[in-house]
C-alpha cells in the first residue's frame, strides 16, 4: 500500500526586530496586507450596491461614509480572526505532518525501508538537483540524525497564537490608511470612495513591490500587477453602479 506523501511547508525564517517579525514571517505579512485590501475594496463596492443599488450617479446620504467604516473595520477584524485562525490550525497541521513522518521512520523494518519512506517524502523535490548517490548519501545522514529522537508534541504553541493575533493586527493595519482617508472625508462621501481606493492601490502596489523584493522576482512587476488588480475593481465596480 502506498502511503501519501506528507506535505512539507518551508516558511522563511522570521525576522527578528520588531512585534509584528516575531509574530509572522514576511510573505505572512505581505499576503494579510494583500488580502485584507482586496477584502476592503470588494466590501466598498458591495456596501454601495447593497444600500443604494446600481445607480452609479445616485447620491450619496450623509450617514453613509459613518456605516460604511463601521461594516469595513468588522469585516476587516472578522477576516484577520478567521486567517488567524488558519494560521494556527495549518501550523498544527505541518507539525502533526513531521510527526508521522518521524513516527514512520522509527517504525521501518531496517535502515534500507526508512531510506525509502524519506526517498517517497523527498525525492520529487531532490530529483532534478541531484544524483541517486547524493540523495542515498543525505538520506542516510538524515536518519542517522532522527534515528533517536523523540516526536515533538503537536498541539498549539505560544507561537501560534501569537501569529493568529499578528494576522489580526496585520489585517487591521494593513486597511487603516484607507479608513483614515474615509473618516477625514466623510462629509464628502463620493471624494471619500474615490480617494480612500486610491490609498488602497496604493498599499497593494506597495506590498506587491515588497513581495517581489522578498521573493527575487520583479519588484515592480508585481507591484503593478496588484495595483492593476485594484483598478480593474474599481471600475469594473462603477460600472455596476459600486
Amino acid at each position: 500500500m502506498t502511503r501519501k506523501p506528507v506535505a512539507v511547508t518551508i516558511r522563511p525564517e522570521r525576522a527578528n526586530s520588531g512585534v509584528l517579525g516575531r509574530m509572522l514571517d514576511p510573505i505572512d505579512r505581505l499576503s494579510e496586507t494583500i488580502y485584507s485590501i482586496l477584502i476592503l475594496l470588494t466590501f466598498t463596492f458591495a456596501f454601495r450596491i447593497i444600500k443604494l443599488g446600481l445607480d452609479p450617479w445616485q447620491t450619496l446620504p450623509s450617514s453613509y461614509i459613518d456605516e460604511l467604516l463601521i461594516g469595513a473595520l468588522g469585516a476587516t477584524v472578522a477576516w484577520g480572526v478567521i486567517d488567524g485562525i488558519m494560521y494556527a490550525l495549518m501550523s498544527v497541521f505541518a507539525r502533526g505532518e513531521r510527526h508521522r513522518l518521524l513516527v514512520h521512520l522509527q517504525l521501518a523494518d531496517g535502515d534500507a525501508a526508512a531510506v525509502d519512506v524519506l526517498a517517497e517524502e523527498f525525492d520529487h523535490m531532490l530529483e532534478p538537483i541531484t544524483r541517486d548517490a547524493q540523495r542515498q548519501l543525505l538520506y542516510a545522514d538524515i536518519l542517522d540524525h532522527l534515528r533517536d529522537s523523540r516526536p515533538q508534541p503537536v498541539g498549539f504553541t505560544s507561537e501560534d497564537f501569537a501569529g493568529a493575533l499578528g494576522s489580526v493586527v496585520v489585517a487591521v493595519l494593513a486597511v487603516l490608511p484607507s479608513l483614515i482617508t474615509l473618516a477625514v472625508l466623510r462629509h464628502e462621501p463620493a471624494l471619500a470612495i474615490r480617494m480612500s481606493n486610491v490609498v488602497s492601490i496604493v498599499v497593494l502596489f506597495i506590498a506587491g513591490h515588497e513581495w517581489g523584493r522578498y521573493t527575487g522576482a520583479n519588484p515592480w512587476k508585481i507591484g503593478l500587477l496588484l495595483a492593476a488588480v485594484g483598478v480593474a475593481m474599481a471600475l469594473w465596480a462603477f460600472v455596476l453602479g459600486g
